[in-house]
């Protein structure tokens, strides 16, 4: 068997929680996610072997958090290496020099500041290595021809989108999910009835079959087949006169400088090459094309490459000793009509496509999976309501559209730019495109927040070519989406900004901060704090301890986890109930060192409660408790002690989902309930009931509350 094919070949009776259709970072990302959660995930891909392209050069500084909190950012780091400054020529003289990074650093909110030049395929790499350590692996050639959604699949799924399915499988895969075949199946045949059936091509060994999952995700690209079965449009446009070829190529050592982006923007084209990390010769190599005597471009060739280099840099054309993955890129910004139809869902390319200024494409997909792993992995646990899965298109729909106006407005820039003597590529690179000002503030899940009005937002502009742009509306208020007028979740991406003491409001990244660990004092930060599949629950202030303790007594083991954030000067006291001993934490520590090396981050990795302490005032200052906690003392004096404190519940994906003062015990029990259900003693069986258990936190909530 080939050894990327995974446990075994599908039959009709296979059966997964969750099948990924597309082994890209976006797929490969979701997989990972899903796989440390204890969730049944198969990943499947078309091609016959892992497949290598050159056009994405790495994660964005976003991203790399997501990586992080998998595990696989030191590696990435290790593999790759930080954004290089330009160089730009005119008539192959060089003419400026440009480092747009060169003004950034890291800040105690954010570990990364910079993206990071790493070959696509190196990151795929590590990432089925990773997936790998879960026990799953890639199952190659295996090209998804149908999908036949149960009758009871949400209604979300529209008569429409239905039919298309069920019409894209065919009638080998009608016969396997017929009568017949359920009754076969004995007593779980209800069970299988609430799922999909995914019929596979054959492979080059004449093998075939289906599968049926609980779950399907397309994350398999720009010409998604799960998109195109369920008959979700993808409305937009391609540029056919915005051409450029690429591929890797080798050059002759000592060619260029390797330290430096070179960049050459001619009146007649242009020539760009970039190294490529970890290797000592190769170099991605983007140009404009050549052209037929009628204006056409012509398809990229080695010899193509070689003529297009001597023209532009000067060197010699056998300087350019091997090119290959060579391809032709257009500018393509396209959408789907909706992310969502029943049990199925797509992901990055398959729902959306960007124009490459920027860099965007590969992050906004990697951040899609980051955004939905979470929720199908509480959801086939039994914790939380189908309807959770919701808010996936509601919150990346409006994300993705943005997305689409912000690359197509870097690429007007970068265009216009090119034109003068020293302009280039750095034009692409705004703090927009660092993905850590994303946000959820309009989502269902951004407690007590209200739909914000986007013509509050600076950004909030129609797009220049709002005539044509076909994910651009032309009132200025109006999200950037065909539908934005009648689409539910119709809001724009962007937030209000907020004031130093105000603090991330729900629907905002979490920020990070560092901290030191109360037990031992060693060093960590936040978002190491909320690493594994988790929602991490902080406590600011004294009057936060009760909530915590409750949190952890009622959730421990279950996802959620404690988290104490004490001041530098503020007396800590005995150990709670939501801590752990400094023995605890020796081991812990010991324990989550071994989990990152060897790739486990689930749910079982660390105690329900933690202690941090803010030794710099970084985590007070970041998430604005530092001023509301000196104000409350201030009005109440030592009386108000117990009561002073602030909650932050945050999401498994380092989003703000709660945020109030510490006497609101309620709302946190509520918040908590819509995405874990009640607690470990009382989670409902798996996707087979509805109904939830009686609320079992203690009466001393109300005691919390009344001080």
């Amino acid at each position: 068997m080939d050894a990327d094919r995974g446990a075994g070949t599908a039959t009709s009776t296979d059966v997964t929680d969750v099948l990924v259709v597309g082994a890209g970072p976006t797929g490969l990302v979701l997989a990972c996610d899903l796989a440390r959660r204890g969730i049944a995930v198969r990943i499947v891909d078309r091609s016959p072997a892992p497949p290598r392209t050159s056009r994405a050069k790495g994660p964005n500084p976003r991203s790399l958090e997501i990586l992080d909190d998998l595990g696989v950012a030191e590696a990435v780091l290790a593999a790759g290496s930080a954004p290089l400054p330009m160089l730009k020529y005119r008539d192959r003289a060089p003419v400026a020099q440009a480092d747009p990074w060169a003004g950034s650093a890291p800040s105690p909110d954010a570990a990364y500041d910079r993206a990071w030049l790493v070959a696509q395929w190196r990151l795929e790499e590590i990432l089925r290595a990773r997936l790998a350590g879960y026990g799953v692996r890639v199952e190659l050639g295996r090209e998804v021809v149908g999908l036949t959604q149960s009758p009871d699949a949400p209604a979300e799924a529209g008569a429409d989108a239905g039919a298309g399915a069920e019409a894209g499988a065919g009638a080998e895969a009608g016969a396997e999910d017929g009568p017949e075949a359920r009754a076969e199946d004995g007593p779980e045949a209800d069970a299988e009835a609430s799922r999909v059936v995914v019929p596979f091509a054959e492979d080059r060994r004449g093998e075939g079959a289906a599968l049926r999952a609980r779950y399907v995700v397309g994350c398999d690209g720009a010409h998604s087949s799960v998109r195109k079965l369920l008959g979700i449009g993808f409305e937009g446009t391609t540029r056919e006169d915005q051409v450029m070829v690429c591929g890797d190529v080798e050059l002759a050592e000592d060619a260029l400088d390797r330290g430096l982006w070179h960049q050459w923007f001619d009146e007649d084209g242009a020539v760009m090459l970039c190294p490529i990390p970890g290797t000592r010769t190769g170099w991605w190599f983007q140009a404009g094309p050549e052209r037929d005597g009628r204006g056409r471009p012509l398809a990229p060739t080695a010899d193509g490459f070689r003529r297009l280099l001597a023209h532009h840099t000067g060197l010699p054309g056998q300087a350019l000793t091997r090119a290959e993955l060579l391809s032709t890129y257009r500018v393509n910004v396209r959408m789907a009509d909706r992310f969502r139809a029943g049990r199925v869902f797509l992901a990055g390319d398959a729902a959306h496509v960007h124009a490459i200024a920027g860099g965007l494409g590969m992050n906004t997909g990697i951040q899609d999976a980051f955004n939905l792993g979470w929720k199908l992995g509480e959801v086939l646990a039994g914790r939380a309501e189908p309807e959770l899965l919701d808010t996936y298109e509601e919150e990346r729909l409006p994300v993705a559209a943005r997305t689409l106006d912000l690359t197509s407005e870097r690429l007007r820039a970068t265009l216009e730019a090119i034109r003068r003597p020293g302009g280039g590529l750095d034009s692409a690179i705004t703090a927009d495109t660092t993905g850590l000002g994303v946000g959820y503030r309009w989502s269902s899940l951004a407690a007590g927040r209200t739909h914000l009005d986007a013509s509050t937002h600076p950004d909030a502009s129609p797009h220049p070519d709002a005539h044509t742009h076909p994910a651009t509306v032309t009132d200025p208020t109006d999200v950037t989406h065909p539908d934005a007028r009648t689409h539910p979740h119709a809001t724009h991406p962007a937030g209000v900004p907020l004031t130093a003491d105000e603090g991330p409001q729900p629907g905002d990244r979490a920020p990070d901060a560092p901290c030191t660990e109360a037990a031992t004092g060693a060093g960590t930060r936040l978002h190491r704090v909320f690493a594994g599949p988790r929602t991490t629950v902080l406590g600011f202030g004294p009057g936060s301890a009760a909530v915590l303790d409750e949190v952890a007594a009622t959730y421990g083991g279950t996802g959620v986890r404690a988290c104490r954030v004490y001041a530098a000067d503020e007396d800590r006291g005995e150990n709670r109930a939501g801590e752990q001993s400094k023995e605890q934490s020796r081991e812990q520590g010991e324990e989550q060192s071994a989990d990152r090396r060897e790739g486990r981050t689930g749910a079982e990795s660390g105690p329900p409660g933690c202690a941090v302490i803010d030794a710099e005032g970084h985590a007070a200052a970041a998430y604005g408790t530092g001023a509301s906690a000196r104000a409350q003392a201030s009005a109440g004096g030592a009386a108000s002690d117990a009561r002073t404190g602030t909650i932050v519940v945050v999401r498994p994906d380092h989003h703000v989902g709660l945020r109030v003062p510490a006497e609101d015990a309620r709302s946190v029990r509520e918040y908590l309930r819509r995405l874990h259900g009640t607690g470990h003693s009382a989670a409902r069986p798996p996707e087979q009931s509805s109904e939830r258990s009686p609320d079992r936190f203690p009466d001393m909530v109300d005691a919390v509350r009344k001080g």
